[in-house]
């Protein structure tokens, strides 16, 4: 079990695994819950790209690398109360890393500069929790 010392040393990690498993498993399922309404505006939105007709893959691949990431995350956490050790969190910061960039070459292929610029802020947290989790 891990001691109390150990789990306010890494309370900014906790917080930012908390966060990111939140972020994640909600925009996966919402995408899961709503696929019809996501694929319809997907295919609206790369419509004049080429990726016009992988619209259908390219959601079921970030559906999934979003909904591991956050279950990942949430993992992580639960691992970490257990063993100490913050090497799943790390991961779950690298494969949401992966999401983000991916989603961020989809909206500049799609030319949304403002919903590309969005993702900035999670691209960089995902950094920092690959940052803090490496640490312990």
């Amino acid at each position: 079990m891990t001691s109390f010392d150990d789990i306010i040393k890494n309370l900014p990690a906790l917080f930012a695994a908390l966060f990111t498993a939140i972020l994640f498993i909600q925009s996966g399922l919402d995408k899961v819950f709503d696929w019809k309404g996501n694929l319809e505006w997907l295919t609206g939105h790369f419509s004049k790209t080429f990726a016009a007709g992988m619209v259908p893959m390219m959601l079921a691949t970030i559906t999934i690398l979003e909904i591991a990431t956050g279950v990942l995350s949430a993992v992580g956490i639960i691992y970490f109360l257990a063993t100490g050790s913050t090497i799943i969190i790390f991961y779950a910061g690298a494969l949401g890393a992966a999401a983000l960039a991916a989603l961020f070459f989809g909206q500049r292929i799609a030319k949304d500069y403002p919903g590309a610029a969005v993702l900035v802020p999670y691209f960089l947290l995902m950094l920092v929790l690959m940052f803090l989790a490496r640490l312990s």
